[in-house]
């Protein structure tokens, strides 16, 4: 029997703000656009494969800009790609969230130095949410990246602005084994209050 099984046993009610429920569905089915641009691609499709399974976060790549909620710029943004990048963002319907994953796309890599033809970071094209670092980022840095981005949709509000949730989250930064702490403390004293 599972948590949610005891607490609702006997017939119950829960309360909740239309906002919460309406962030929780959002959260839990995110849709990212497949569009790899480079070497990046490859760890995406990775995460995407059955060694991490996205789909038990409710995560599910689309093909379509109209039917995806998050762009994934995964790979080195060129001049002459730019203009592609920006109107497939545009097509996204509101509200889009994007994550720019690897160096090339945080800040243009080892080539912009050298080369005339990359842009210095996708965020001089269409605004970023979440950076993952690294050449490339391993699958378990996009998961990590992408469940910053939960985190956004979670604490996001219906008439704020984004950069108000992205003040929330940085003022309190969430190391994975406290959550689990609290989540199981919560848990043990839920089940202790019920017997």
């Amino acid at each position: 029997m599972g948590l949610l099984d005891k607490k609702f046993e006997k017939g119950g009610v829960v309360i909740t703000s239309v906002e919460n429920v309406f962030n929780w569905a959002r959260l839990s089915s995110l849709w990212p656009m497949g569009f790899g641009l480079a070497c990046c691609a490859i760890e995406m499709m990775a995460t995407n494969a059955s060694s991490y399974d996205l789909e038990r976060f409710g995560i599910f790549p689309r093909s379509s800009p109209r039917q995806s909620d998050l762009m994934i710029v995964a790979g080195t943004v060129t001049f002459k790609m730019a203009d592609r990048v920006r109107r497939l963002y545009e097509q996204m319907p509101e509200p889009r969230y994007v994550l720019s994953m690897g160096s090339c796309s945080n800040c243009g890599g080892p080539y912009w130095e050298h080369g005339y033809h990359v842009v210095k970071g996708v965020d001089r094209v269409i605004p970023v949410d979440v950076y993952v670092p690294g050449c490339p980022p391993r699958p378990e840095a996009l998961i990590g990246g992408l469940m910053k981005i939960q985190e956004l949709i979670r604490v996001e509000k219906f008439a704020g602005s984004r950069t108000e949730a992205i003040e929330q989250i940085s003022l309190k930064p969430s190391d994975p084994e406290t959550v689990i702490k609290e989540i199981s403390a919560s848990a043990k004293n839920m089940s202790l209050s019920e017997s």
